[in-house]
């Protein structure tokens, strides 16, 4: 079992929702829970996961999440259970969008 975990600073803050999962941990597939986090607009990630040695390729997929979602104050915690690259980055899309639409449900 290997844990990684990254931080990205700079994000916008998204609005504090319940946390919410997503995934299934089983064999191939991974669980994905969003949390509220004051950390000064920063995301923090940490991936859990049976597969050692792959800190580069977690590194990359994380990295373009953040690129392409700028997620402020929220902590993310991934267990895999070997994952490829394209079901992580599904399922942290998943993740965020049920995350945000919370928000949305509540205000209307």
């Amino acid at each position: 079992m290997e844990t990684l975990r990254f931080s990205f600073p700079g994000g916008h803050a998204l609005p504090a929702a319940r946390s919410c999962i997503v995934g299934v941990l089983g064999s191939g597939n991974l669980e994905v829970l969003v949390e509220n986090a004051q950390q000064s607009g920063a995301c923090s990630i940490e991936v859990s996961t049976s597969i050692e040695g792959f800190g580069p390729i977690w590194e990359a997929v994380v990295r373009d999440f953040f690129q392409r979602h700028r997620a402020g104050d929220v902590r993310i915690s991934v267990n895999d259970a070997g994952a490829t690259p394209a079901t992580v980055a599904l399922r942290l899309d998943q993740a965020l969008e049920a995350y945000t639409q919370q928000d949305r449900e509540v205000a209307s």
